[in-house]
């Protein structure tokens, strides 16, 4: 796999952990509605577990993000060490 095949292949992932965070930003907005209907209805069982699974996906939000950071500085440098930034766009 030449640089750029590889350039390519990291700004495909880029865009695969944004789709895994959109996902996860949508599961936690799906819990939180559950979380509010359940105040009317009082279900213990949703009451005690709902707030388990929301920390879990928001850990997963957190993780996720901190993922995206860390692989875009490595994308970057990555770029800018063999010069692909300087090369022409397809």
């Amino acid at each position: 796999m030449d640089k750029m095949e590889k350039k390519k292949m990291m700004e495909k992932m880029l865009r695969e952990l944004e789709d895994i965070l959109n996902s996860q930003t949508s599961l936690l907005k799906k819990i939180s509605q559950l979380e509010a209907e359940n105040i009317n209805l009082g279900n213990p069982v949703l009451e005690k577990r709902l707030p388990d699974i929301h920390g879990k996906v928001d850990e997963g939000i957190a993780e996720i993000s901190v993922v995206m950071e860390e692989f875009t500085a490595f994308k970057n440098k990555f770029v800018t060490d063999n010069k692909l930034d300087e090369a022409a766009p397809e």
